[in-house]
């Protein structure tokens, strides 16, 4: 039995979770594990991908529209016989047999998302009730990725996962954050219900290869900044601060959460915290030394502090973060160099 984190402590769940279907447990024949990942074109789906491929018996499916995502970060695996790309937009009901399903479609960035608040609400609710609809009818065990959002801009820091958040409800964000806190409600709702085998995984900053080069993320803005040689911007006062998870890491620690026994809702993101001028300064001096850093204008409900308590995580995942900032940045500056055809100086 799942153990069920309902306030951030753990409890049993009543009722017994569907049957997977018969192949499962055939004596003759053991079929493989069939992985669906929604939103695996993206960036943190498709480097999930590529270390579920790495099982030979798994087999994966990716649905996706493209909407942030791209066929390009799948590339290596199409034509593959244990991998299977549908164009498919969740908000549609998607009828596959399925083991596992991974739920991370939804737009992740403040530019796509408040380019189309609608589409993200929508994915984020509607989307969420066709996978859990999808793993009840078939038994299969859903992940969310859930965000650190949900805390809003925190009163208490660092954040565990008792704490409730303090989320404006009519804000330009709160189709992310409100969306990504109904769809942790219905996940529960399924789980209690209905006997979902359930997983919850509040992921915080993210940063790596395949990100997008301008999707407004503080990471991939300024290491974009620094190879075209145009100034930080950094938004005022710069005295905010965030915490960056190498995605290595965190593919690592959603895996972990599926695999293990804790519904969550669990944090996963690296508790190493810096405030965005210290950022600037990072990625100045490992890129670029001859930019110059800039102050500009902050967009509204931005966090001032974000900082997860893992104590969950290392406890019960027995996860951690292993990439330094410092380390990871350069990998991405490689990856970013490729993209936008700049070669390093030598």
């Amino acid at each position: 039995m799942a153990k069920e984190g309902s306030n951030g402590n753990s409890h049993i769940s009543s009722k017994p979770p569907p049957t997977p279907s018969p192949l499962r447990s055939a004596k003759f024949f053991q079929a493989n594990m069939r992985i669906l990942v929604t939103g695996g074109a993206g960036f943190i789906g498709s480097h999930l991908v590529d270390k579920l491929m790495e099982n030979e018996k798994n087999e994966v499916i990716v649905a996706d529209n493209y909407f942030t995502g791209s066929k390009d970060n799948l590339k290596k695996w199409i034509g593959h016989p244990r991998f299977e790309l549908i164009r498919h937009d969740v908000t549609e009901p998607l009828l596959i047999e399925v083991d596992q399903i991974y739920h991370l479609a939804c737009p992740a960035s403040p530019i796509f998302y408040k380019y189309n608040p609608v589409k993200t609400i929508k994915t984020n609710v509607i989307g969420t009730l066709n996978m859990l609809g999808l793993a009840k009818r078939v038994g299969a065990r859903i992940l969310l990725t859930s965000t650190s959002e949900v805390y809003g801009d925190p009163l208490i820091h660092p954040q565990d996962e008792s704490y409730w958040g303090n989320v404006n409800p009519i804000g330009v964000r709160s189709c992310y954050d409100e969306g990504k806190r109904v769809a942790e409600t219905l996940m529960f709702d399924y789980h209690r219900q209905h006997g979902i085998e359930i997983r919850i995984a509040r992921i915080f900053n993210t940063y790596g290869p395949r990100m997008n080069i301008d999707d407004g993320r503080v990471v991939s803005n300024f290491i974009a900044q620094a190879i075209r040689s145009e100034p930080l911007t950094v938004q005022a006062p710069g005295t905010q601060t965030r915490s960056f998870c190498y995605v290595s890491d965190m593919v690592d620690g959603l895996i972990r959460l599926m695999e293990g026994d804790n519904t969550g809702p669990i944090n996963i993101g690296n508790p190493g915290e810096f405030t965005m001028l210290e950022l600037a300064e990072t990625v100045k001096e490992l890129i670029n030394p001859a930019v110059e850093i800039v102050m500009v204008e902050n967009t509204p409900d931005d966090p001032r502090q974000r900082k997860p308590d893992i104590t969950k995580a290392k406890e019960l995942l027995q996860w951690e973060p292993k990439i330094k900032l410092r380390d990871g940045l350069p990998l991405m500056e490689d990856d970013f160099r490729t993209r936008l055809e700049v070669p390093r100086k030598n």
